[in-house]
Formats: C-alpha cells, structure tokens, sequence
C-alpha cells in the first residue's frame, strides 16, 4: 500500500500499538462508551416478541447473517440484551469467532445474547469510526489474547472496555469513516465478483457431473424411457435401479454417545468428512473395547464409502486407509457390489442432481436434517457397465479437478482481499497511514 504518514508521531505507551500521530488520545474505550446498557426486565410478558441475535447469528467478515423471532416465554435465558442503531455488539465468549457487528436498522430493537458485550459510543466517539476501529485487528486480537480459557476462552466485559484505543478528533473520525466506506466498499464489490464466479463454478461442476452420470459421454448413443417421469431418457444398456441391489450393506454407526478418551481407536463423525484428508490425530477417541462391540454390526474396510446422512447431508468419502476406526450414526457405511457399482461413481452420482432431485421432497443436502437409511436403500441410481463407469470416472476426475483449481484460486483471492481490507481499516484506525485531504486517487488503491 503506498500510502503517506502523518507529518508527526508520538509514543502511545502501548507495546502493541507503538506510535501515534500526534494531537490523537489513547485511552480505555470505557472513556468513550457504556456497555451493556439496556436489559429486558424478569417481569417481561411472556409473550412478548423479538428478534434474537446469538453468537452463532454472527460472521466475522459479514457482520449478523441471522436472527430468530421468539417469544420471551420460550426464549433462553441469554436472551435478554437490548440493542438499538448504532450499537457494537462484540462476543466475550468463544472470543475466537471474531463475532462483532454493528446495529443498524434491519436489526434495530433486536434482543443479543448475553455472552455479546454491547457498547455504545458516546457523542465524541463517531459511531462508524468506533465500528472501525472495533472490528480492526489489534482491538480484535487484543480480547482474543486477554481472553482466559482454552476451550471456551471469554473475556470480561469490564476488561473488554479497559482496552485502550486511539482517539483522532471528531472531524477526523467522520473523515475517516467516510475514506474506509468507500475504499472498503470497492473490496466489498471485488470480493462479490469472486463469490460469485465461485457460485458459477459450482453450477457448472454439478451440471457437469450430472451430464455425464445420465447420459454418459456418447452423445450419439441411442437412449432409451428410464421409467421414471423426472429422470426422462437414459442411454440404452444402463441399468435404472435402486441403490439396495447395487450394495452388499447399508448401515449407520453407533446409535449412542459413546466414551470418548485421550488415547484410544478413532470415532468419525460428520466433520471429520468435510476435510479433504481425514488425520487421525486430529479425531475423537473411543476405548477398544467399545470399538470392539460397534464393528460386529458395522465394521469399515478400505475401499468401502462413508456418506454422511445427519447434519451436513451428501458429504462422501471412500476409505483409502487401513487403520481400525468406527462411526457415529450420523454417518452411513456402504460396501458395493464390486462388479455393479465402483465407490468413486457413487460419490460422483452423489454429487448430481439425481440425488437433489430425490432429496427435494424429504429433506434438503445442506439442512440439518436426517436421511435415514430406508431413504438411501430407494434412491435411484442410473449405472452403466463397470467399463463405462471408470471412462466417466477419468473423464470427471480430470474436468472436476480443472474446476476444482479455480474455485481455489478464487477463493484465495477472496481470503486475500479480505486480508487487504483487514490491513486497510488497522492501518488507517491507528494513524499509521494519513488519509486526510485524500486527492492522490489511484495510488491509494489496493
């Protein structure tokens, strides 16, 4: 960033922070704000309704993404915070998130969770510039390096404000403000683009995919009626079947909770499928004695598939290792007839609108949600011969990966900018670079 300093500078006293430009305040945000203001009193009506904002209702980069409607009657009891325009909201808890958002209009009235601190700047502190300077990184990684715990690190609201920030004066602040909004907001604009080409490659691979898994790679081969009305035309020779003639065993993990211990055999559940790899340093643990009981019923080799059916539905995986592990009921175990269905055409089958379509009715793939096992024993599944079937596994595996490469390269595009974005607002919010009189146009592009 080719930005100018300010003419002069002064030591904060603050480690961290180092130097300042001169005429700025440092001083503990308590100077500038209160906090935790208003609260909804016990006697409430029970029936009173609102919107409720919980930790989990907020993305560190896009601010509130959600709230609930409930009734204070059925509400939890960290449901009680009120907000109004204008407010921060920062989280003392799980101060790893980085859940901080500002109160504007949409979510004026609303109700926060009682694990948010919710400051309120005071009429010297210009409420965008204290929205700035919250969200920039200093503030946010000094409460996650104040905060106590390892597990649930949280920090008390009373040290949260005792953190000292910078203060230019009013003027500056609101000049501030108004050079962040419209820098940031061009970020905001590249970051959309790159979204939504990412949005773009993803309908491409799905229809690529679902192309290719029926009606194959022949587009003159005679096709034939599947049967079924929402399937229309399938490549004559391919089988239209459902899935329970194409697997020896459909089964689900341990149906409870079980003891989870520091060393001891490897228990996968969802999450562990949403990683590309699966390190089995990185799972829970289950006594072997318990492993020893789970596999007579459910017993997972190399080269059978996982699919997860609870939670984040549709996630699959292929065993390509040989260490002893047992599942959680939210995953699903299929072995194949080998000489009917290969692991990988399933997992691309998978991933095709044939499933989507099927799972319309009953439940939606990113839903947290079940798909019990009498579901996936019907779903229909089009096969063509193991021959065809690995010809169309190459094929996909080549194109996927092409696509696969520049949802990557966007993606690390996005994290990038939203890097920039992060530098932009720190650097500015504690005087490093003087954006003041800005008239240099370009060059202060990112």
């Amino acid at each position: 960033m080719r930005y100018k300093p300010y003419p002069k500078y002064k030591e904060s006293g603050v480690a961290w922070l180092g130097e300042v430009p001169e005429g700025w305040e440092i001083l503990p945000l308590k100077y500038v704000v209160t906090y935790n203001d208003d609260v909804l009193p016990d006697n409430t009506d029970k029936n009173y309704q609102f919107n409720y904002i919980d930790i989990g209702s907020v993305d560190a980069f896009l601010g509130i993404i959600k709230s609930e409607k409930m009734i204070y009657g059925k509400a939890p009891s960290r449901a009680k915070r009120k907000v109004q325009i204008g407010d921060i909201i920062i989280s003392t808890v799980r101060t790893y998130l980085r859940a901080i958002a500002t109160i504007d209009d949409k979510y004026s009235n609303s109700i926060v969770s009682t694990g948010f601190v919710v400051i309120r700047p005071k009429k010297e502190f210009n409420s965008k510039f204290a929205s700035y300077i919250l969200k920039s990184n200093y503030f946010v990684e000094t409460v996650v390096s104040s905060s106590v715990g390892i597990s649930y690190p949280a920090i008390n609201a009373s040290d949260l404000v005792s953190i000292p920030i910078v203060l230019p004066r009013l003027e500056e602040q609101k000049n501030i403000s108004n050079y962040l909004d419209q820098k940031t907001q061009k970020i905001d604009t590249l970051i959309e683009k790159q979204q939504t080409l990412i949005k773009l490659l993803k309908e491409k691979r799905q229809a690529l995919i679902s192309h290719a898994v029926t009606k194959g790679l022949d587009d003159t081969v005679k096709m034939k009626d599947s049967g079924v009305a929402w399937l229309g035309d399938v490549p004559e020779g391919w089988i239209v079947t459902r899935l329970k003639y194409l697997t020896r065993l459909i089964i689900d993990g341990a149906h409870f909770t079980p003891t989870y211990v520091d060393d001891g055999i490897p228990f996968l559940r969802v999450t562990d499928l949403h990683n590309q790899i699966i390190d089995k340093e990185k799972t829970k643990y289950i006594p072997l004695s318990e492993h020893k009981e789970l596999i007579k019923r459910c017993n997972p080799k190399r080269g059978d598939l996982l699919l997860s059916k609870n939670g984040t539905i549709g996630l699959t995986k292929i065993i390509d290792w040989d260490w002893d592990f047992s599942i959680f009921v939210s995953l699903c175990l299929i072995k194949f007839r080998i000489d009917k269905l290969k692991a990988e055409y399933f997992s691309y089958i998978f991933q095709s609108s044939i499933i989507e379509e099927q799972l319309t009715n009953s439940t939606k793939k990113t839903s947290v949600m079940n798909l019990h096992l009498d579901k996936i024993n019907e779903l229909y599944f089009i096969v063509p011969s193991i021959l065809e079937q690995e010809e169309i596994i190459s094929y996909l595996d080549q194109k996927t990966n092409q696509i696969d490469t520049l949802i990557s390269k966007s993606t690390q595009a996005i994290e990038l900018l939203k890097e920039r974005r992060s530098a932009l607002i720190s650097a500015v919010v504690t005087g490093k670079v003087d954006v003041r009189n800005d008239d240099r146009g370009e060059e202060n592009e990112l």
